[in-house]
């Protein structure tokens, strides 16, 4: 019963929150540049790391800030819920996340996204999508923008196991940037098929840049699936497979 009390006081937050920063902020964001609407919408990610620790009994447990590269990167991070998807816009920002379209329709979130240039996905065209990625994000880091690519593809419960894409692996190779891999266990607090939140500890394992220039990407991709599921076997509380 706490848990639903302490996810119904967090959802409390969260849609305030939500609500003042699309009163305060979506109307100023569009006439800044770049760098600055990131920082200011930004400060809503902020307030949820911390509004979820303090509302949910969450500790955290992150590891390897130190590691996390000056310069652009491809960010590979497995996916189990929205928590990474807000840590991982302030773990290094700015960011260029690589979405699905029907994100950008939800009302004030959606158009927040819509101003930090994402790469928005049509799912129902593989192909064209692949073309896109390929494309914009090699653009994207090119600007000096990092990309965050979940090589899942999509939310992946905790103690399943998905086959990784080696689009973000590919688009690293061709800009000769790093891929820096990023293992965590965020849907055990927040799971993602479930409002009620978890107290407890959620781990997050930052791991060391991994070097593209001269390497396929299917190297690429192999060394970062070896990491994050090695990770995820240490950090998990849920058992992981061993194979897909």
């Amino acid at each position: 019963m706490i848990n639903v009390v302490r996810s119904l006081v967090f959802y409390a937050g969260y849609f305030f929150a939500m609500l003042i920063s699309g009163v305060l902020f979506l109307p100023i964001a569009p006439f800044l540049p770049l760098a600055g609407r990131y920082r200011l919408l930004n400060l809503y990610n902020h307030f949820l790391m911390v509004w979820f620790r303090i509302a949910c009994g969450v500790r955290y447990d992150i590891q390897g800030r130190e590691r996390i590269p000056e310069g652009p990167c491809v960010i590979q991070a497995n996916h189990q819920c929205e928590w990474e998807t807000v840590f991982l816009q302030v773990m290094k920002p700015p960011v260029c996340t690589v979405l699905k379209r029907e994100l950008l329709r939800i009302p004030i979130f959606g158009w927040g996204l819509r101003l930090l240039r994402p790469i928005s996905l049509d799912r129902s065209k593989p192909a064209r999508a692949l073309k896109q990625v390929l494309s914009q994000g090699v653009a994207r880091l090119g600007t000096g923008l990092s990309v965050l690519i979940f090589p899942e593809g999509t939310r992946v419960d905790p103690g399943v196991r998905k086959r990784y894409n080696k689009s973000g692996s590919v688009v690293a190779c061709r800009a000769g940037v790093p891929v820096l891999p990023v293992a965590h266990n965020a849907g055990e607090r927040w799971p993602g098929r479930y409002w009620v939140k978890r107290p407890g500890v959620l781990r997050v394992r930052i791991g060391e840049p991994i070097q593209t220039q001269g390497r396929t990407p299917d190297e690429v991709l192999a060394e970062v699936e070896a990491w994050i599921e090695g990770q995820l076997q240490e950090i998990s509380e849920v058992p992981r497979p061993l194979v897909r």
